[in-house]
């Protein structure tokens, strides 16, 4: 028994969470969303909504979902393109992207029936939910806690940091607290747009922090962005040091926020 309890816990440990392909509509249109949550649910939980790259709802916007499960979270990889589209060429991701830029009401749409989704859940506190993004979903939760949506916190993870269609942060309209990680040699973030964002959130007494990491590219939470950079010439990197304490620093955001 005792050679065997390593091994049952280890067991337990590794299936400690389930997830699921999940479907919905918003604007007349599909979505495909990837919900993952803890399997041992005895309460109601806090819930996370994640926002992908401009690459779409891929792997590594799933990847971040479970591990969201596994802190005990119930997380919901959403889609921001419909469908369930997901692109691998900067060109694309780029249309893609700027299709969603430059409607921001319509993006608003998507997100607010994500949430709503992921609200209706029986295992999630719908009191209880933050939204995290990377790159374009940085900027994407960003919008959202400017917009007033009703979540707890937002992180961004080398996010655009500027206002999206003129919405500026407003006192007394940000519910949300917020936390940026940004790389600070990041040449898609120049450091007037830092500077411009730190300025926004004071004016608008928004309860905010703002991490750089000296040296950190674009990009730099993604093991896969130096293949990436390599292959289309970009300026991404990962950086183990900044992804590694960006999602501790998170954990103990969203610990705080939620909890």
């Amino acid at each position: 028994m005792k050679i065997l309890l390593p091994f049952l816990l280890m067991l337990a440990f590794s299936c400690a969470h389930q997830s699921q392909n999940i479907t919905y509509k918003a604007e007349g249109k599909t979505f495909n969303g990837y919900l993952a949550k803890p399997r041992f649910n005895n309460e109601k939980r806090p819930a996370v909504i994640v926002v992908h790259e401009w690459w779409g709802q891929n792997e590594y916007a799933r990847m971040r979902a479970d591990m969201l499960a596994k802190e005990g979270y119930v997380a919901l990889a959403l889609d921001m393109y419909g469908n369930g589209e997901v692109v691998e060429d900067p060109k694309s991701a780029g249309k893609l992207a700027g299709s969603v830029y430059s409607n921001m009401k319509s993006a608003e749409k998507r997100f607010a029936e994500a949430m709503k989704l992921l609200k209706s859940q029986p295992e999630v506190d719908a009191d209880k939910i933050a939204a995290i993004g990377y790159c374009f979903g940085g900027a994407m939760v960003l919008h959202m806690a400017r917009a007033g949506m009703d979540l707890d916190g937002v992180i961004s993870y080398h996010g655009n940091l500027k206002p999206q269609n003129g919405l500026v942060a407003k006192k007394g309209k940000v519910k949300a607290k917020v936390l940026a990680f940004n790389g600070a040699a990041d040449p898609f973030v120049p450091k007037e747009e830092v500077a411009g964002f730190k300025k926004e959130m004071k004016l608008a007494s928004v309860d905010y922090r703002f991490i750089d990491y000296k040296g950190a590219l674009h990009a730099f939470t993604n093991q896969e962005s130096d293949a990436t950079g390599k292959k289309w010439n970009l300026p991404v990197a990962y950086d183990e040091r900044a992804d590694q304490d960006s999602w501790a620093k998170s954990l103990v955001f969203l610990r705080e926020t939620l909890r």
